[in-house]
């Protein structure tokens, strides 16, 4: 089995997976539906806990004010991600939880979901399941900030972006991103200019291309070319810290 056979079988079992957890949930618990548009807020910092919500449609970011009183976008949600779940501990949401272009929402009651469980212990493997994968996106992200240098970590976004998509049974040679260049630096912990240069050099090397003068739609002609650009910016910084 090739590389490419086997990352592409990954997104087909990861589609099903999510599919198979949306279905679950519609035959196990009350479901509420919302419709958000860009802008709207899901939840906000503070707001009491009450519901964990199952992203259908859109893509969604999470935001924290900085000790400076600045958003900072700690975290990206797509379809059959779950929002939320950092208000079970405390009883109340840690961050705000914001649309990034129209989508729909489902709104599940902690308790009802807990109660439904008993029935059905799917669900909570499903929620389990959520949690796992909200910690390793963490590690990773944090891995990212702390090893990768600046360029490395723009083609990592565009990966992480791509891979996304791919999960979920959508195109990936051409992708829009719903966020600015300095959304993005905020999240990556880089500046604009820093942002807009990687891009570049990006495009330079034909990793990617840019479509419109918006320069938020992006084909990318190899999904792998990205992993390539990274291995090879990161294995040198590697090896020069080791001596």
């Amino acid at each position: 089995m090739t590389e490419a056979t086997s990352v592409t079988q990954g997104h087909r079992t990861a589609a099903r997976r999510i599919a198979d957890m949306l279905q679950l949930l519609q035959d196990s618990v009350a479901i509420q539906r919302r419709i958000v548009r860009a802008g709207d807020s899901v939840y906000q910092v503070g707001q009491q806990f009450g519901c964990l919500y199952i992203v259908n449609s859109g893509f969604f970011k999470m935001v924290n004010l900085s000790g400076e009183g600045r958003e900072q976008v700690v975290g990206l949600h797509f379809k059959g991600d779950w929002l939320g779940l950092d208000g079970i501990a405390a009883g109340r949401y840690g961050c705000d939880a914001v649309a990034m272009d129209t989508g729909e929402v489902w709104a599940v009651r902690y308790d009802a979901l807990l109660q439904a469980a008993v029935r059905t212990p799917a669900l909570l493997t499903a929620l389990h399941e959520a949690m796992s994968r909200e910690l390793v996106r963490d590690h990773d992200s944090l891995l990212s900030l702390c090893t990768l240098p600046a360029d490395a970590r723009v083609a990592g976004f565009l990966r992480f972006w791509a891979d996304a998509l791919a999960q979920r049974g959508l195109r990936t040679d051409q992708i829009t991103l719903h966020m600015t260049r300095a959304e993005i630096g905020n999240y990556l912990g880089m500046t604009l200019e820093s942002v807009s240069r990687a891009l570049s050099r990006l495009a330079r090397g034909d990793v990617i291309r840019f479509i419109e003068k918006g320069r938020r739609d992006i084909h990318i002609p190899q999904v792998e070319a990205l992993t390539s650009f990274i291995q090879r910016i990161a294995v040198p910084m590697t090896a020069a810290a080791l001596h």
